[in-house]
């Protein structure tokens, strides 16, 4: 694993006196929980985790977080209207998007309503902690 990518994130959480709020948004609660597991691997990280869209819409905005991370491909609310809904409470949230079986149009579309970064699963460790490095620490 990077261990650059890991000090950069908890120097500037240090730096702010407080972690990085994260919400990690999947219908998959093993995929979530991977993915809260990923984060614990630095003190520079709170992890809230959502079900669904609506759970999502409603956590966003209930607090204010640092980065989202969604799926598209989700039962009732779909990620993309999620990604919509969240973008209109928060506009400067960075929403990274992660999907197993997204197409090439949805990925796009994701892009033009605000999703600042794409990740196809299955993601490393080394990947995923790189990305929440470069997109938190700008």
């Amino acid at each position: 694993m990077s261990t650059t990518s890991l000090e950069k994130l908890s120097q500037k959480a240090k730096q702010r006196g407080e972690p990085f709020r994260i919400l990690i948004v999947d219908d998959e609660q093993w995929v979530r929980e991977v993915f809260r597991d990923f984060c614990a691997v630095t003190d520079a990280f709170e992890v809230d985790l959502a079900a669904d869209g609506a759970e999502a819409i409603r956590m966003a905005g209930d607090k204010d977080y640092d980065l989202v991370t969604l799926d598209l491909i989700m039962p009732d609310i779909s990620g993309m209207d999620a990604l919509t809904e969240i973008k209109k409470q928060s506009p400067q949230v960075p929403i990274m998007v992660i999907t197993g079986n997204a197409t090439d149009k949805l990925v796009n579309q994701a892009g033009i309503l605000g999703a600042c970064k794409v990740m196809y699963k299955p993601i490393q460790l080394d990947h995923f902690v790189s990305e929440l490095a470069s997109t938190l620490t700008r």
